[in-house]
C-alpha cells in the first residue's frame, strides 16, 4: 500500500474513532459547555457548543445546543448572531413547543436590537395561531417590552395590562408615559406664540428670552413697513425675526427630546437595575 492511502486510511481510523469518542462523551462535552455558560465564559462555551454540533446527529440535542449558542451571543450583546443561532433551533425543533419557545427567544433579541417592527409582527403571528392560544398573556407581555423599547409607554401600559403578573409594570410605564412631552405639541405651541413651548417644559427664562427677542424685531420689522422703509422691513423680518421666530420652536423642540431622554434613560435604568420580573 502506497504512502498516500496510508495517510487516508489513518486519516478516517482518526475521524471514525474522533466521532465515536465525542459521541460517547456526548453528555459530558455538554455538561462542560453549560459549565461555561454558568461562568460567563462565552467565547469558550461557544466553542464547545460547536464542537459538539460538528460530531451530534440527534434531533433534540441539536436544537438545544443551537438555542444555547444564540443565548451565549445573546449574553454577549451579538444580538444578530443570536438570532441566527435561534433560527436554526427553530429550524430543527421538532414539537410546536420547541417551535414557540425559539420564536420568543427571537422576539427578545430583535426587542433588544430595538428592531421593534420585527418583533411586533413575529408577536402577532404567534397571536394568530391557534395553536398558541394559551400563550396570549406572555404574547402581551413581550409585545409590552418591545413598544418600551420604541418609547412607546402607553401603548405599552396597555399590553401590560392585559396581563395579572405584570401591573406593576403597566403603572410604572403609565408614570412615565405621563412624564414625558409631546414634541408636536410643544412645536406646535411654539408656532403659535414664541417662548410658549418653553415655558411648557420648565424652561422659563429661555421662553422669555424667546418671546422678548421675537416681540423686538417683529415691532422693529413692522415699524420700517409702516414708515415705507420697506427694504428694513424685508432685512429685519428675514434676516432677525425670522430667525429668531424658527429657532424659537427649535429650541422648544430640544428642550422637549433632552426631557423625554432623561425620563426614558431613569425608566430603562430602573427597569435594568431594581426590576426583579423576567426582562428581555
Amino acid at each position: 500500500m502506497g504512502s498516500f492511502n496510508r495517510l487516508v486510511v489513518l486519516a478516517i481510523l482518526i475521524f471514525i474513532d474522533s466521532y465515536s469518542f465525542a459521541q460517547s462523551n456526548y453528555e459530558s462535552q455538554f455538561e462542560l459547555a453549560k459549565n461555561l455558560m454558568s461562568e460567563k465564559k462565552y467565547f469558550d462555551a461557544i466553542t464547545e457548543f460547536k464542537r459538539l454540533l460538528f460530531f451530534e446527529n440527534d434531533d433534540e440535542n441539536i436544537f438545544i445546543a443551537y438555542s444555547l449558542l444564540g443565548d451565549c451571543y445573546k449574553a454577549g450583546a451579538k444580538f444578530d448572531e443570536s438570532i441566527y443561532y435561534y433560527t436554526l433551533s427553530e429550524i430543527n425543533s421538532k414539537s410546536s413547543g420547541q417551535i414557540y419557545d425559539a420564536q420568543i427567544k427571537i422576539i427578545r433579541s430583535n426587542i433588544l436590537r430595538r428592531t421593534t417592527n420585527r418583533a411586533l409582527t413575529l408577536l402577532d403571528s404567534l397571536e394568530a395561531n391557534l395553536k398558541y392560544s394559551d400563550k396570549i398573556s406572555e404574547i402581551n407581555y413581550w409585545r409590552g417590552w418591545a413598544f418600551i423599547f420604541s418609547d412607546k409607554w402607553d401603548a405599552a401600559a396597555d399590553e401590560f395590562s392585559k396581563v395579572d403578573s405584570a401591573k406593576q409594570l403597566s403603572e410604572f410605564c403609565k408614570l412615565t408615559g405621563d412624564k414625558l412631552y409631546s414634541v408636536p405639541l410643544v412645536k406646535a405651541m411654539s408656532f403659535i406664540l414664541p417662548g410658549l413651548g418653553q415655558f411648557y417644559t420648565g424652561n422659563y427664562i429661555s421662553g422669555v428670552i424667546s418671546l422678548g427677542w421675537n416681540v423686538l424685531w417683529g415691532y422693529t420689522a413692522i415699524k420700517a413697513f409702516a414708515a415705507d422703509r420697506i427694504f428694513d422691513g424685508i432685512m429685519v423680518s428675514n434676516f432677525l425675526w425670522f430667525r429668531f421666530y424658527r429657532g424659537n420652536f427649535e429650541n422648544a423642540q430640544t428642550f422637549a427630546e433632552s426631557s423625554n431622554l432623561l425620563q426614558t434613560n431613569k425608566a430603562l435604568n430602573w427597569l435594568q437595575t431594581e426590576f426583579t420580573g423576567l426582562k428581555p
